[in-house]
């Protein structure tokens, strides 16, 4: 093996290492130092040495040495344990149960970025992903620079509704490296879906999702973006709260769709941002009525404007109200957004609105130059 192959081996190891997390602390064992002197021989041999903690599970080698073992190019593995000194004393900072800080959120974590949004809501199935997908788009067709992050750690989605399944690059100096995003339709890419094989859950527990997201949104070489867009997953568990304690968010977009059963979730979800003092920017009603591809009338099967009402009861604004068409389902299936594929059509036309208005809030925000 040449020594410029050896090199970029060496990147996806160190890539695949960042990846397994400590699951109280939420720590990479890189960044933590708990792999060190990692290298690449010739015959392919990937070697290093791992410094055991005092509250390191017995787990932790083998899944790095797993990981470092699905990297291609790697023939064997290799790795020298260092254990802990008897009385060692925990790792400072570590989590202790009953005892998880709040930390100030790091408005400098991704210092190219000017604002960033996340697109939310209290339940599963609202369309998220489809209007942070078509937000993004629509962004970026209006010659913004835009990123989408795909947060939703088990159900990564974004690859398959922009269409992409390449792996990211690692890029930057050794001890230094970055993820390169992926690029479809003007967005920068990132999501866990990029990392794993198709068929592979991510089977994790909350301290590793927070680890994760903290790693996407600071070890990506995101560059310089207008608005960097947040897919997150369903609820008001882990990954929101790791998302408003990292970051600080210029603003939340909650998707709702028009039934009760929706709406009640979505309310919840609204409280849980103001609890945590991030601003809601509004409230978008997805799948408000079916629109017939045969005909063109209009069915209302999820019930009428339960987004009108719940922006009356929060005092928010209802942002847009979106149609349920065929032609959305399809894009996301076929990787092409309906902003994009289907410029024309009445949803469409309804995401475009929407990503203008979520634009123009956004400008609201940035104080005027003096």
């Amino acid at each position: 093996m040449q020594a410029s192959e050896r090199d970029q081996v060496l990147r996806r190891v160190a890539a695949a290492l960042t990846l397994v997390l400590h699951p109280t602390t939420g720590d990479d064992v890189v960044s933590s130092g708990r792999v060190r002197e990692l290298d690449v021989l010739e015959d392919g041999t990937v070697r290093f040495k791992f410094a055991l903690q005092a509250d390191d599970p017995g787990t932790l080698v083998r899944q790095a040495r797993a990981a470092a073992e699905t990297v291609e190019g790697v023939a064997k593995v290799k790795i020298d344990i260092a254990l802990p000194a008897a009385g060692a004393p925990q790792k400072k900072g570590a989590l202790r149960a009953g005892n998880v800080p709040a930390p100030t959120p790091n408005p400098n974590l991704i210092p190219g970025v000017r604002q960033i949004i996340a697109v939310s809501s209290g339940k599963g199935g609202v369309g998220k992903s489809t209007v942070a997908v078509n937000v993004a788009a629509a962004l970026a067709q209006s010659g913004r620079r835009v990123g989408l992050l795909d947060a939703d750690i088990y159900g990564p989605n974004v690859p398959i509704m922009f269409g992409e399944k390449r792996k990211p690059s690692v890029v930057g100096p050794k001890g230094k490296e970055k993820m390169q995003p992926l690029e479809a339709y003007g967005v920068q890419l990132m999501s866990l879906g990029f990392l794993l094989d198709a068929e592979q859950p991510a089977i994790m527990r909350g301290p590793m999702i927070a680890g994760i997201l903290k790693q996407f949104l600071s070890e990506v070489e995101w560059g310089e973006l207008d608005v960097l867009v947040v897919d997150m997953p369903p609820g008001t568990g882990d990954a929101q709260l790791s998302l408003v304690q990292t970051i600080r968010l210029d603003g939340v977009v909650m998707v709702t769709t028009p039934q009760d059963v929706s709406t009640g979730d979505v309310l919840r979800g609204i409280k849980m941002f103001e609890r945590t003092n991030t601003r809601v920017l509004g409230i978008v009603e997805n799948m408000a009525g079916f629109i017939c591809p045969c005909c063109g009338q209009r069915y209302e099967i999820f019930g009428r404007a339960g987004g009108q009402r719940l922006a009356e009861q929060t005092g928010l604004e209802l942002l847009g109200e979106v149609p349920l068409e065929m032609i959305v389902r399809e894009g996301g299936d076929e990787g092409v957004p309906v902003v994009i594929g289907h410029s024309e059509s009445p949803s469409a036309m309804a995401l475009r609105a929407l990503a203008e208005n979520v634009a123009s809030r956004l400008e609201a925000l940035v104080p005027a130059a003096v």
